[in-house]
C-alpha cells in the first residue's frame, strides 16, 4: 500500500474531484415488452435515488449509444431522454459519446472534467440497448460490417466472431493454453453471474464439458464460449467530492485513468496476444500511485475468455501467458485471491451491446459503495481496476478507482 488509510487524506482529493455516488441497473436478457426509453427512464431514476438525490438535480446528462436502432439513437442524440426525465428547461447540456466498448471508460472522464471546471454539477450517465430482442439478421449484419474495415477485411467475411478466433488462437499459440483452460474462464464467470439477480445466466449452470461439446462457432471458439446479446440498461452518477461530503459518508474517486489506442484494422494490430493493456495500465498505475497488487477487484472486458485474459495479464493483474491456466485454477472465481468480472461479465450477465462496459464499471462502482448483494459483495473492497475495450479490441481504456470513506 501506498497510502495508509483510504478514507483519509490524501484520499479525499481536491473539492471538484469526481466522486461516484449511486448508481443502478435493470436485469439483463430478452425483454421484448420492456421499452427502450422506459428502460433507460427507469434505470436513470434508479440511479438518481441510488445516489440520495432527485431528478432535478441533474443538470448534465451525458449518454451512452444504443445499437439495436437508428431511431432510438437519433432520440438521445436529441434529447428526448431530457424530456422524459422532466428536465427540459433545466438541464443544462445532453450529449452522447462513443468509442464502442471502452465509452463509459471515455465518458466518464468527460464527466469528471465538467465537474471539475464547474461546469456541471451532478452529471447522470446513463445506457440502455435492445440487443436481445432486436431482429437477429439485423444484429448479425450489424456485427458483420462496424468496425471492420470495408476496404481490406469486410470482403473476406470477417467479423466480430471471427475477430475473437483470431485473437484466441493467437493467444493460445503465445501462451500455451488449452482449450479447457479456456473453457474455464466461462465457468468462472458463470459462478459469478449465478449470484447476480441481474444476470441474463444467473439461473444457469455451465460447465467445462457443455462447453466443449457445444457446436464450432470460428475455430477456436464455441458456441458457449461467445458473448449472448441481450437487452439491458445501466446508469451511475457523478458530482464533486464537496457535493458528495455534504450528503455521503463513503464515495468512489478516479485515482488513476490511462488509454491506449492500438490500431483500426486488426490486420495492423502488432501482437494480437497483447493489445494495448500494458501501455493503458502503466499511464494508469502511474497517476494512482499504487500498482496491480494492491487491487481489490477487476471489472475487465470479456466478450471473448482471450480478450479477458489478455486484459488482465497486460495489466500486471497475474503474470503474461497465466491467465487461462490461473481461471482453471480458480483464482478468480468466487472464493478466489482476485475476484474479477463479479457481475458475470458479458459472458455470462449478457453482452448488452455499448453497454457491456458500462455494466462492469457499474459493478466496479457498487462494489466499492458496498451496495452488492450480500453473497457477491467483496468485503472491504477498497480499489478496483475497471477496463474497457471497443471495436475490434482497437483501444485499452482503464479506470482504477478508489473508495473514500468520510
Amino acid at each position: 500500500m501506498t497510502t495508509t488509510d483510504l478514507g483519509t487524506n490524501p484520499m479525499d482529493g481536491s473539492p471538484l474531484e469526481a466522486a461516484f455516488i449511486g448508481v443502478a441497473e435493470l436485469p439483463s436478457g430478452k425483454y421484448p415488452e420492456r421499452p427502450f426509453i422506459g428502460s433507460l427512464v427507469q434505470v436513470a431514476a434508479a440511479a438518481v435515488k441510488d445516489a440520495g438525490l432527485q431528478i432535478a438535480d441533474i443538470d448534465t446528462v451525458l449518454l451512452i449509444p444504443c445499437l439495436h436502432s437508428p431511431d432510438d439513437q437519433a432520440d438521445l442524440i436529441f434529447s428526448r431522454v431530457i424530456e422524459e426525465l422532466g428536465l427540459h428547461g433545466r438541464a443544462k447540456a445532453s450529449a452522447m459519446l462513443h468509442s464502442g466498448g471502452s465509452t463509459s471508460d471515455n465518458i466518464t472522464r468527460v464527466a469528471a472534467g465538467l465537474i471539475a471546471s464547474g461546469q456541471a454539477k451532478n452529471v447522470l450517465v446513463v445506457q440502455a440497448d435492445k440487443w436481445g430482442s432486436a431482429p437477429v439478421a439485423d444484429m448479425v449484419d450489424m456485427l458483420s460490417r462496424y468496425g471492420i474495415p470495408r476496404e481490406w477485411e469486410r470482403p473476406t467475411g470477417l467479423t466480430f466472431n471471427a475477430v475473437g478466433g483470431l485473437i484466441t488462437q493467437r493467444y493460445m499459440a503465445a501462451s500455451g493454453s488449452t482449450a479447457e483452460e479456456m473453457a474455464a474462464v466461462c465457468v468462472a464467470l458463470r459462478q459469478w453471474a449465478r449470484l447476480n439477480p441481474n444476470a441474463m445466466y444467473k439461473d444457469k449452470d455451465l460447465t467445462i464439458e457443455k462447453i466443449l461439446s457445444s457446436k464450432m462457432i470460428c475455430d477456436p471458439i464455441r458456441a458457449m464460449e461467445c458473448p449472448m446479446l441481450a437487452d439491458g440498461a445501466a446508469a451511475y452518477v457523478m458530482t464533486s467530492t464537496a457535493n458528495a461530503r455534504r450528503n455521503h459518508d463513503r464515495w468512489a474517486r478516479i485515482a488513476g485513468s490511462g488509454g491506449c489506442v492500438s490500431h483500426y484494422s486488426i490486420g495492423q494490430e502488432n501482437d494480437l496476444a497483447v493489445l494495448g493493456w500494458k501501455t493503458a495500465g502503466d499511464r494508469a498505475y502511474g497517476q494512482a500511485g499504487w500498482g496491480p497488487d494492491d487491487a481489490d477487484i477487476a471489472e475487465v472486458y470479456d466478450s471473448y475468455a482471450a480478450v479477458l485474459t489478455i486484459g488482465l495479464e497486460g495489466l500486471g493483474l497475474c503474470k503474461p501467458n497465466e491467465g487461462a491456466r490461473l481461471f482453471a485454477a480458480g483464482e478468480f472465481s468466487p472464493g478466489g485471491r482476485l475476484p474479477v468480472n463479479t457481475n458475470g461479465g458479458l459472458l455470462s450477465a449478457g453482452h448488452t451491446g455499448v453497454g457491456g462496459g458500462t455494466a462492469l464499471l457499474v459493478e466496479g462502482i457498487r462494489q466499492l459503495l458496498g451496495r452488492a448483494e450480500a453473497d457477491r459483495q467483496i468485503p472491504n473492497c477498497r480499489r478496483a481496476v475497471c477496463g474497457g475495450t471497443g471495436g475490434t479490441y482497437m483501444d485499452s481504456q482503464v479506470l482504477l478507482l478508489e473508495r473514500v470513506n468520510k
